[in-house]
């Protein structure tokens, strides 16, 4: 066949345009997932809980705000918030006020006003409040979900003989001696939930094996007291908890057994108060990258350190053979986050830092090499920071894992990060894609994750 040079000038057209097309298609730009930000309004001294969120660039990184965020969370002081892979519905947990209308829930002057507050998820990353549950314990501050469908709260304390404050020697909890112990008074708890796939709505699970103990319906966990957080790993939920009394400096670890098939917790046959850590002053316990990482903020040393640990056969925790202990950073403080990158290359560190003011001083993100075996090295053979605003408070990773973002607490914003994909480095977004890396609040966020469903 024999092209005219009007027709060899058409199908040169055609041929461009079609290469222009496909060209522009690969970076057409478009929303990869949803961050959502937990926190309290700035200008409120109740601490007004609110929700906002972003949409995320696949290609760039970018965020852009979601139309008719932030909104209310339900309640004051949200602490945490989780959802389902592929779910509609997001839960906050507020951890309610204190009689002065603070965030300072302790056992002495405990909140009241805790909630979990569910939402559903529309089009745009728009969020719908739906229903509201409580939890069977006091200051509640933690949340977690698994694959089965249930979601774990963890109450720093379970309530005493009243029904109403919390447990002590004074006012005891005798579930808390079934489950840990002869003698043992006061003790936190975790309340179980399951979620109805279709509508969202929690349905309380009770302690089977308590229930059956004491002869009278258990709706909670009995946990050791003072938890600092707690982590699934596998199958077992792991709590992190402050010294069992005045003779131990070190943090431990109690186990239960977790069943998926019916949310129930089983105690393992580890005495109380449980594996002991190596740590004097943790501040969070993750389940990632097949470890289990405890972060120590040991003010006491010249660094704070990060734990690893695998799980033994009865909840236990079990050293990797090379050592567990990788230093942090030399100029940061306060570790309280850490993620593990989705290829298990390298993993991150959150450094909240001293929190004494509004500057970035003592902020920022340590990166480490995860070797096999176990033998992690920080990224660049010397000390590496990649920065953040001040006092981060979560990390996540977005769903096209290009892209980590952290929600910064003192300076009320959210900062971006791209993955240099041969070294593990994190970039400004600013420097690589000639977008904002910073993005900022209507308040001070207190907890961040990501919603890889779009549609």
């Amino acid at each position: 066949m024999k092209f005219t040079k009007f027709g060899k000038a058409l199908l040169m057209s055609a041929l461009s345009t079609g290469v222009l097309l496909s060209v522009t298609s690969c970076v057409q730009s478009y929303s990869v997932g949803f961050l959502y930000v937990t926190g309290t309004v700035t200008s409120e001294s109740e601490g007004n809980g609110i929700i906002s969120g972003f949409k995320i660039d696949h290609n760039t990184g970018k965020l852009s705000a979601i139309h008719g965020l932030p909104v209310s969370s339900g309640g004051s002081n949200p602490v945490r918030a989780v959802l389902f892979s592929g779910s509609r519905f997001l839960y906050v947990l507020n951890r309610g006020a204190n009689a002065s209308g603070g965030s300072d829930c302790t056992t002495a002057t405990p909140c009241t006003g805790a909630n979990i507050t569910q939402f559903a998820i529309g089009a745009n990353g728009i969020l719908t409040p739906q229903e509201t549950f409580y939890t069977q314990g006091l200051n509640p501050f933690r949340l977690l979900t698994d694959s089965a469908g249930y979601i774990y709260v963890l109450d720093h304390d379970s309530l005493g003989a009243d029904g109403k404050t919390p447990s002590s020697a004074s006012n005891p909890n005798t579930n808390c001696a079934a489950a840990l112990g002869t003698g043992i008074t006061s003790c936190g708890d975790i309340t179980a939930f399951k979620v109805n796939s279709t509508t969202g709505r929690l349905t309380l699970v009770v302690d089977n094996q308590a229930t059956a103990t004491m002869g009278v319906t258990v709706p909670y966990f009995p946990v050791p007291a003072n938890p600092v957080d707690f982590a699934l790993s596998g199958s077992y939920i792991l709590t992190l908890n402050a010294p069992a009394s005045t003779t131990s400096s070190y943090d431990y670890v109690y186990p239960y057994t977790y069943v998926s098939t019916s949310g129930q917790l089983t105690t393992t046959g580890i005495s109380y108060p449980g594996s002991v850590t190596p740590a004097t002053a943790a501040t969070a316990l993750v389940a990632s990258g097949g470890y289990v990482w405890v972060l120590d903020n040991d003010t006491t040393s010249t660094r704070n350190s990060i734990y690893a640990f695998t799980v033994g056969g009865t909840g236990s925790l079990v050293t990797p053979s090379s050592g567990a202990v990788t230093l942090d950073d030399a100029d940061q403080s306060n570790p309280i986050y850490l993620v593990v990158e989705s290829k298990s290359r390298w993993f991150y560190v959150a450094n909240h830092g001293n929190g004494t003011d509004k500057t970035n001083a003592y902020s920022g993100i340590a990166g480490y090499t995860l070797n096999s075996p176990f033998d992690p090295t920080e990224m660049g053979g010397t000390p590496v920071t990649f920065g953040t605003g001040a006092g981060p408070v979560c990390m996540v990773e977005d769903p096209s894992y290009q892209f980590f973002y952290t929600a910064n607490h003192d300076s009320s914003t959210v900062t971006g990060q791209e993955i240099e994909q041969t070294s593990g480095v994190l970039l400004p977004l600013s420097e690589s894609t000639k977008v904002p890396s910073s993005y900022a609040l209507s308040g001070q966020p207190s907890w961040c994750l990501v919603d890889g469903r779009t549609d």
